[in-house]
């Protein structure tokens, strides 16, 4: 132990302050040291490609040869590119379905698997399940089940009288779309649930039994409690959900590869293959920065809209 002496006021000279005590040396570089290894990843891995990333867009970048200097020619040009406007509002259309289904059925399986029961951990469990399975692999099983020839779902539709005839979902614009989506939803549903679930967990049942006990209905309770208490965990969510569905890439690329007719072609399969295919990858680069910024403007809306009036 150590032992401190406290001044006493009366023991110093008239007119001179009491001595300040020295602050502790080293605690400033003691939490310096702690978040370095955080910021030397969010340096390296964010910090560098996404200036790297916005060089690129003020060049003529070519793969093989010497860049160029054209300034913000690339996004000129970019205002003018119907492709990828075209592109960008699939993405917008697949975002929006996206989101309503994952949300959706999240929220209805975490009300499912929220309250501890008999059997639960195994329904939680299979419910996450999916989500450890990784985009491209979930993508080619689905690719397979929706082959004509060789898939399941063509019979499994003539089986239940659905169709009369073997059917290609994936050849028509509708069908397809609304195929990967489903896909989507299976497999990520899981994972919206857990962070759902950590919220509806967190409200008080003190709250729910003195609604109930004032005779508020299964609906009153859900919409004035539970949905005003896990405002949080559902912003999270739906910032995760659209960044993740605005990024979408795997799915369309292995399932559709763009088609039918390049109608399936997302803001980043654009970015894809204007950079790695065609080789433009100023212009790809140009595009990607336009995408970041469209992000962060949609992350800043869904948070103020989703924002805690009382808190601010």
């Amino acid at each position: 132990m150590t032992n401190t002496t406290e001044i006493d006021p009366a023991a110093t000279p008239a007119g001179k302050p009491p001595p300040r005590r020295r602050r502790r040396r080293g605690s400033g570089w003691e939490g310096l040291i702690y978040v370095l290894p955080a910021a030397a990843l969010v340096i390296v891995f964010f910090m560098i490609p996404l200036g790297m990333t916005i060089w690129m867009s003020l060049h003529k970048w070519p793969l093989m040869g010497k860049p160029r200097w054209i300034g913000l020619d690339n996004y000129s040009r970019m205002l003018g590119d119907r492709d990828f406007w075209g592109a960008l509002g699939f993405t917008a259309q697949y975002t929006l379905a996206a989101t309503v289904g994952l949300l959706g059925v999240a929220l209805i399986l975490a009300l499912m698997v929220e309250r501890p029961s008999r059997g639960v951990a195994l329904y939680r469990t299979a419910y996450f399940l999916p989500v450890v399975t990784g985009f491209a692999s979930a993508s080619l099983l689905w690719a397979w089940l929706s082959n004509v020839d060789s898939g399941l779902f063509s019979p499994l539709a003539q089986m239940l009288g659905l169709t009369a005839q073997p059917v290609n979902i994936l050849a028509t614009f509708g069908p397809a779309f609304w195929s990967v989506t489903i896909m989507v939803v299976w497999k990520m549903a899981g994972f919206y649930m857990v962070i759902l679930m950590s919220g509806l967990q967190s409200i008080p049942t003190d709250y729910i039994e003195a609604a109930r006990i004032d005779g508020a209905k299964a609906h009153q309770r859900f919409r004035y409690i539970t949905l005003p208490l896990v405002r949080r965990p559902f912003a999270l969510a739906l910032i995760l959900c659209v960044s993740g569905s605005m990024l979408a890439f795997d799915q369309f690329y292995i399932i559709l590869s763009g088609g039918p007719q390049n109608r399936t072609v997302t803001a980043v399969y654009y970015i894809f293959n204007e950079s790695f295919v065609s080789f433009r990858l100023g212009y790809g680069s140009a595009l990607s920065v336009v995408l970041l910024a469209i992000l962060m403007v949609l992350s800043a809306i869904q948070l103020r809209l989703l924002r805690d009036r009382r808190e601010s």
